[in-house]
């Protein structure tokens, strides 16, 4: 008598009568509806196996998993067990992580169209500097915070600031003299400077307007 190794699937008897597939250790009614999570493994499977030039049979023997379960994994109509995952990675060469990649979308972005931003003032705009804030992240204390700083010739005062983190300035148009502390630097279109926000920073002369910079600070 031939022993054969046990399948990577079981069968359950529904109450219709009917034989339902389903992956050791997952419960039936999980198996009934492909959700997202199975829908990303069934995408990611697919990419991987398909990039590797390989066909279903050869993962299926790589895994050590059913041709018929691979079809299932590539059609979201099983839920995987941890083990099936890892065998699958192993079988792809690849982190089991990225089994799982695109699965988690949800994350906050900010777009800005060119001239638009959201205006703000600060303690440079009574002296006609412009700010304009081009996009922020919701709480997110350690983001970010990229500003179009706009200086015309109504900006003839030039407040020095001071904050915690760090700030990048780069230049965009115009020429100015910026000063950090003891330091001054002739900056000009292409220009940047990367600068720790604690020192007292900003334009001490303004060379050639209108002058343009990014200034991107993180906390």
């Amino acid at each position: 008598m031939t022993n054969h190794a046990p399948e990577e699937t079981d069968t359950a008897t529904t109450a219709a009568g009917t034989a339902a597939v389903v992956d050791p250790g997952t419960p039936a009614d999980a198996a009934a509806v492909a959700g997202k999570l199975e829908q990303v493994i069934a995408t990611q499977v697919r990419h991987y196996r398909t990039a590797n030039g390989l066909s279903s049979a050869d993962l299926a023997a790589r895994t050590g998993l059913s041709k018929a379960m691979i079809s299932r994994i590539e059609t979201a109509t099983t839920s995987c067990s941890l083990t099936t995952l890892q065998r699958l990675a192993d079988g792809l060469k690849i982190p089991v992580t990225a089994l799982f990649r695109g699965a988690d979308t949800d994350r906050d972005a900010t777009f800005t169209k060119n001239g638009q931003g959201s205006l703000t003032v600060r303690s440079g705009t009574q002296h006609g500097h412009e700010y304009r804030v081009l996009g922020t992240l919701k709480g997110r204390t350690d983001a970010l915070e990229p500003t179009l700083v706009t200086l015309t010739d109504a900006s003839d005062v030039f407040p020095l600031f001071q904050h915690p983190g760090t700030e990048f300035i780069y230049m965009l148009a115009g020429k100015m003299v910026y000063g950090h502390g003891a330091y001054e630097y002739s900056m000009e279109a292409g220009d940047s400077l990367l600068l720790d926000g604690e020192g007292p920073h900003g334009p001490l002369e303004l060379l050639d307007l209108p002058i343009r910079f990014l200034a991107i600070s993180a906390k």
